[in-house]
């Protein structure tokens, strides 16, 4: 029902908000340090290889490499091989993000795809742009990037939470519940998704009965679950990361398991790996949404040739599509400095001849057309700060073997300002 009040269109198939800075732009501004290039574009990927999002590295990097081996196929980008350096993002709890950056910035990166928590992308994003390098996330879904001082460098094929954030509280209220509790993560990930859940809830005719924030590192979660049982909700949101399998057991041990008590998660929670020890059925009939459109089935062939190990395509195709659009946006440019390709990414994106690749594309750019990329993960398009203008999001449910499907049972596209 609120799907068209909301610009939303359903289609049957198959990590972050504080208060706003200066606006950014998609074009980097003049105070954006005056970054050379050397001919050759250089990778740089700050991706979760261990930490509370360890479970969405594997798909990234799968994208990641996925798109690097196409364009150096293709020829590569200004008739040079793209380099690429992997590294890990960890998380907020440590300071490996930071160092990564100053590893992949010794080394000369022009462009860091990265990270996939919004909340180690904030530790890092000054370090990044300052050096006038591309910060390209295919994962950060903070609202706060929207408006975030970048230099005109930071750019994101996720969108951000103000739109899952609205297809997720249509759905609790579509699903019939009339009350609600939500238990979000105290981080800026949490916190602002938890806040658009709530009042698209409460704008549905809804009533949020208990709102819990929560330490993610908390030893245990008993007290916080009490406040949520002594409210008896209908239906219970969850928004975390890893540390959700804790809360979700405090639940069942208190009496509120998901067979009596709607349960909804989100991108930083749907996991197919963290719940698969638990009793059969734990998460049986339990929702979660996650940005993208639905992964083609010879895109998944692809990536699983790539990384024969993947147990599901969670931002791989946001990944794929970062790394298409920077080697476009170089080409466009003819220069693999960081300034240059932040200048070219908007221009690719939209307004011109669509293209679906990078070698289609790369050829149409050789012969002196303007472009517009539609990738994998979805039309993509940049607006002025950065964001794709348009994004879909899916919505998994679990299975009685505690994992979800890799095709949604629904996916919905709406306009980010919808």
């Amino acid at each position: 029902m609120a799907a068209t009040s909301l610009a939303l269109t359903a289609c049957g198939g198959g990590s972050d908000t504080a208060a706003p800075s200066s606006p950014s732009s998609a074009a980097p501004s003049s105070a954006a340090p005056a970054a050379q290039g050397d001919g050759t574009l250089t990778l740089g990927t700050l991706l979760p290889q261990t930490g509370s999002l360890a479970f969405l590295g594997p798909p990234e990097f799968a994208g990641v490499d996925l798109a690097v081996k196409e364009i150096n196929e293709a020829g590569g980008v200004l008739g040079k091989e793209v380099a690429k350096i992997h590294t890990d993002s960890g998380d907020t709890t440590t300071n490996i993000a930071s160092q990564s950056v100053d590893n992949l910035l010794a080394q000369k990166a022009d462009a860091i795809i990265g990270a996939a928590s919004s909340s180690v992308s904030e530790t890092v994003i000054d370090k990044i742009t300052g050096a006038g390098v591309v910060h390209f996330s295919p994962a950060n879904t903070s609202d706060k990037f929207t408006t975030i001082a970048d230099q005109g460098l930071y750019f994101r094929t996720s969108p951000p939470d103000k739109l899952q954030g609205r297809v997720l509280g249509d759905l609790i209220v579509a699903d019939g519940n009339a009350t609600v509790a939500i238990m979000a993560m105290q981080d800026s990930y949490g916190t602002g998704l938890a806040d658009q859940v709530a009042k698209t809830v409460q704008d549905g005719g809804a009533e949020v009965v208990a709102r819990v924030d929560y330490d993610p590192k908390a030893a245990d979660f008993a007290a916080d679950i009490a406040k949520i049982k002594a409210e008896n909700p209908a239906g219970i949101v969850l928004i975390g990361f890893e540390e959700t399998a804790k809360v979700i057991n405090e639940l069942v041990k208190q009496g509120l398991p998901a067979d009596k008590h709607k349960w909804y998660m989100v991108d930083g929670n749907t996991s197919n790996t963290n719940y698969v020890k638990m009793p059969k059925g734990t998460l049986n009939g339990v929702k979660g949404t996650i940005p993208g459109a639905a992964a083609p089935e010879d895109f998944q062939k692809k990536l699983l040739a790539v990384d024969p190990d993947l147990e599901d395509f969670s931002y791989a195709p946001e990944s794929y599509d970062a790394a298409n659009l920077i080697a476009l946006a170089a080409e466009a440019a003819k220069s693999d400095a960081g300034t240059a390709i932040a200048a070219k990414l908007a221009e690719v994106s939209k307004g011109g001849e669509k293209c679906k690749d990078f070698p289609t594309c790369v050829e149409l750019l050789k012969a002196g057309k303007d472009i517009d990329y539609d990738g994998v993960s979805g039309p993509v398009e940049f607006n002025d700060a950065g964001d794709p203008a348009v994004a879909t999001i899916g919505i998994y449910q679990y299975g009685d073997d505690n994992k979800y499907g890799t095709k949604a049972i629904e996916y919905r596209t709406g306009n980010i300002e919808g």
